[in-house]
């Protein structure tokens, strides 16, 4: 019997393969297996009065509503650092200067004249209604001494990427491994095959004299005048399709020059649309915010909390970074203005025609149509986008859905009890008020 390949040795390379490829699946899921987390027990609070007895759980509340939008513990803002301020006067001056510091400063005191004249022209603000306690627990609290915050295990620092157990090298070079040795073992069957069929003179040539299917297609009138049809009402609906999102900008997210969080803003701190985009309520324009509205909070808020990091790269560190674009931008070293501004060129998101008239104050305080209707949930938005394609057709079935809000408005009393006749229904809406006519929103 004539011999036509060595069968032992494919069995020895299939067996091969199968054992490297087990081996690697299982140091890759035993590298990859997360260990299990050592239990560490809750640090206790630390909540001890200091020597004076005060509370410093409560001092830290009272310094957080009264104190924090003029002080830090750390840092000179409008006022000076105050972390260890209990050591620089007697108590009982604290309490005079607490609660009226204009007084103390006209009596004459040396060191309440001192301060004054280091952070003048800043008036600190008078605290009648606070206790004598009330400034222990305050003081208790700017005593303590700061902690560094605790590393978790397995976590990774600063600026540094945590790697998974196996590198993406080891991954790939294992994958390539495995494709050439399929490769290999297909030839080699390949050629097994080839030996076999000339053992026993099987013919493996393929027959020739086939038509070509492109040849016996041409041939087919019916079938080519049935394609060209198809080709043509396709290529018409793609073209027609494609002109018609001309213009439409529809989740258009471009990066801003400084990095602004609706998400932060107005989802996690509850800032109303209307605060910063107050030109909303009573002009055309909802209009572009001043950096001095921003610098309304940022003035005394220059870092934001340790949580308010995102899974997707925005850290802390990240956002820190845009406030301080935002100082460099206004002129802001920390306590005061430099006068050295600097222009923020934002990236304009929503962009109507020049044909179309919108007007926000008629839909915002008329209508009393909720920003979040044309705009989406921005209180849920990292990078802000276009909600809307605001298109013509969407413009229309909004005014066709949208009812007109009667309560309150007397200039609708008249038209409403005439037109709701007209219609016969209760309550009547932007289309049914003339919604739908062309002067309303192109002149």
């Amino acid at each position: 019997m004539k011999k036509v390949g060595n069968h032992n040795s494919i069995s020895r390379i299939y067996s091969f393969g199968l054992a490297l490829m087990l081996t690697f699946s299982l140091s890759a899921f035993a590298q990859s297996a997360p260990a299990a987390p050592a239990k560490a027990d809750a640090p206790k609070a630390d909540a001890m009065a200091s020597s004076g007895g005060g509370d410093p759980i409560k001092g830290k509340e009272l310094f957080n509503t009264n104190c924090a939008a003029c002080h830090n513990l750390d840092k000179k803002m409008t006022g000076p650092a105050l972390r260890g301020v209990s050591g620089r006067h007697k108590k009982d001056w604290f309490y005079g200067w607490i609660k009226n510091s204009s007084a103390l400063i006209k009596s004459g005191d040396a060191d309440a004249v001192k301060l004054w004249n280091e952070n003048k022209p800043a008036v600190m603000t008078a605290f009648p209604q606070l206790s004598n306690a009330d400034i222990d627990n305050i003081l208790a609290y700017t005593d303590e001494v700061k902690k560094d915050p605790v590393p978790v295990p397995g976590a990774p620092k600063v600026g540094e990427v945590q790697e998974s157990g196996i590198s993406n090298n080891v991954i790939l070079g294992a994958l390539a491994l495995v494709m050439f040795m399929l490769v290999v073992m297909l030839y080699l069957v390949n050629n097994v095959l080839t030996k076999i069929a000339k053992a026993n003179n099987i013919n493996t040539e393929s027959k020739a004299g086939r038509v070509p299917i492109w040849q016996a297609f041409v041939k087919n009138q019916f079938l080519v005048l049935v394609s060209a049809i198809f080709l043509l009402l396709a290529s018409g609906y793609f073209v027609y399709g494609y002109l018609m999102q001309i213009g439409v900008d529809q989740d258009y997210a471009p990066i801003q020059p400084i990095h602004y969080s609706h998400r932060i803003h107005a989802g996690n701190n509850k800032i109303d649309c209307k605060y910063c985009h107050s030109s909303a309520r009573v002009s055309k324009n909802a209009g572009i915010p001043s950096l001095n509205v921003c610098m309304n909070c940022h003035k005394n808020i220059s870092e934001v909390s340790d949580t308010t990091s995102t899974a997707d790269g925005h850290t802390k560190a990240f956002y820190d970074a845009q406030i301080k674009k935002l100082y460099d931008a206004v002129g802001w070293d920390g306590t005061k203005y430099t006068g050295k501004t600097k222009p923020v060129k934002w990236v304009r998101i929503h962009n109507l025609p020049d044909f179309a008239y919108f007007n926000h104050s008629q839909h915002v305080t008329v209508a009393g149509i909720e920003c979040q209707k044309c705009h989406g949930p921005v209180q849920t938005y990292e990078v802000q986008k276009q909600f809307a394609p605001l298109t013509m057709g969407w413009c229309v079935n909004c005014h066709r859905e949208t009812e007109v809000k009667m309560e309150g408005n007397a200039y609708y009393d008249k038209i409403h009890k005439e037109l709701s006749k007209k219609y016969g229904v209760d309550k009547l809406t932007a289309a049914q008020m003339g919604g739908l006519e062309c002067g309303k929103c192109h002149y």
